[in-house]
């Protein structure tokens, strides 16, 4: 890279959500990462997946499970080193489940206090009993 190239060039540079709240932070290592050299995509979902429980878990006040990916957008890849910032926030409750949307922005390595946005989903997750099945959120 030359010295006047930014480390960040062709990808624009995004303000966290300032909606959401900030539930994780996480850096990967070379050992998520795929023959390309890129975080491994399964590995982002895990964490998002850990992220997203956040805050349904303080409505659930219980047992909860993921019941559906609703949408899982990979907008940039994820490098060995970049700081993960993942931004949580409840669009729907229902009787049984909460939606949460969650955003992912990488800090690169090389360009700290920018962020890109690489990673958007939106995760639903059930409130369940103590034998897996679904129960109100109400009854917690």
């Amino acid at each position: 890279m030359s010295a006047n190239a930014s480390p960040l060039q062709g990808h624009q540079p995004a303000p966290p959500p300032s909606a959401k709240e900030l539930v994780l932070k996480v850096i990967p290592l070379p050992a998520d990462t795929n023959g390309n050299g890129d975080i491994f995509g399964g590995w982002v979902m895990a964490q998002v997946d850990l992220a997203g429980s956040v805050v349904p878990a303080r409505h659930v006040n219980g047992r909860m499970a993921t019941v559906a990916v609703n949408e899982f957008v990979f907008k940039q890849p994820v490098r060995v080193g970049d700081i993960l910032s993942f931004y949580a926030g409840i669009t729907k409750i229902g009787r049984t489940s909460i939606t949460v949307q969650v955003e992912v922005f990488a800090e690169r390595f090389r360009a700290q206090g920018q962020f890109v946005k690489v990673t958007e989903a939106s995760v639903t997750y059930v409130a369940i009993d103590d034998n897996g099945r679904p129960r109100p959120i109400a009854d917690s």
